[in-house]
């Protein structure tokens, strides 16, 4: 009898070792499957982003097709100020609802409304959010602006902040907002002298990693701001700016333009992959 039963134990121990190493290797390949893409992306990245670098880059405006010289200091101008006015916009807004949901809106009915919502909002194609915003915005002023692209990108950033600000303040253990409490501490001061305080690296994380996400979004851009091919900071103007110089540069048949392309395509990962390399280290000292 002892003897079935360990015949069984080990030929169970045996199929799931099996099991173990059929899983392993699928894993293993699956992962591998998707590095090798990725460091065959970034290789072509850097080696023809580098060789389109140059201090013409970051000193003259966008050429026109077949001819010399030219750079993305207008587009990298535009693509800064875009980008931070929506930051600017959007963090306020993204923490102040991220704070309702996890400090008031816990078990009410608006709070699950917003919480619904900003799952649409995250789950969203950018370009429906281009599309919304040109037709509130620029087909109202009759004009492409970099106001307009602005509001799509802050538009982009909110639930992202929304959702990381949320997550981060329902971390904070509940003992320490009970012992502000009880000495008397009103709501308002121990949200934002010790809750938000104890979750400012995860803050500051989804931050990044929203301004990361909007910093190479083209889609939102081809309705709202479009592209200038001059220096421009009237934000009720069309607005130069990267990812629509990249995309516009791509498809063009000049080689010059390509190539100026790729150089904006490399400033672009670098400058998101510092943003993700920041959020990380944050979020690492956070624990």
């Amino acid at each position: 009898m002892t003897t079935a039963i360990d015949s069984r134990r080990l030929a169970m121990h045996h199929k799931r070792k099996r099991i173990n190493a059929v899983a392993l290797t699928l894993s293993l390949g699956a992962m591998s499957f998707g590095v090798f893409w990725l460091i065959w992306i970034l290789f072509e990245t850097i080696y023809q982003g580098i060789g389109g670098l140059s201090w013409a880059t970051f000193t003259q405006m966008t050429p026109p097709p077949q001819s010399e010289g030219g750079g993305l200091a207008n587009a990298l101008f535009g693509s800064f100020l875009m980008v931070t006015l929506a930051t600017l916009v959007g963090t306020p807004v993204g923490i102040l609802a991220g704070v309702y949901l996890a400090e008031y809106g816990q078990k009410t009915w608006l709070g699950s409304a917003v919480r619904f919502i900003n799952d649409i909002m995250l789950s969203a194609p950018s370009i429906v959010i281009g599309l919304f915003v040109y037709a509130i915005v620029v087909a109202k002023m009759h004009t492409f602006s970099g106001l307009a692209g602005s509001l799509s990108l802050a538009l982009l950033v909110i639930p992202v902040v929304i959702r990381t600000t949320e997550n981060m303040l329902n971390l904070v253990p509940n003992a320490l907002r009970e012992a502000a409490y009880a000495l008397g501490t009103p709501k308002w001061k121990v949200i934002l002298a010790i809750t938000l305080k104890a979750a400012r690296a995860g803050v500051i994380t989804g931050i990044l990693l929203a301004l990361a996400r909007v910093s190479g979004e083209t889609a939102p851009l081809l309705f709202t701001a479009l592209n200038n091919q001059f220096w421009s900071t009237d934000l009720t103007r069309p607005m130069a700016n990267l990812p629509k110089t990249i995309y516009d540069f791509a498809m063009n048949p000049d080689q010059h333009l390509q190539q100026i392309a790729w150089a904006g395509v490399f400033l672009i990962t670098v400058g998101v992959l510092l943003l993700n390399i920041l959020a990380r280290v944050l979020f690492k000292n956070k624990h």
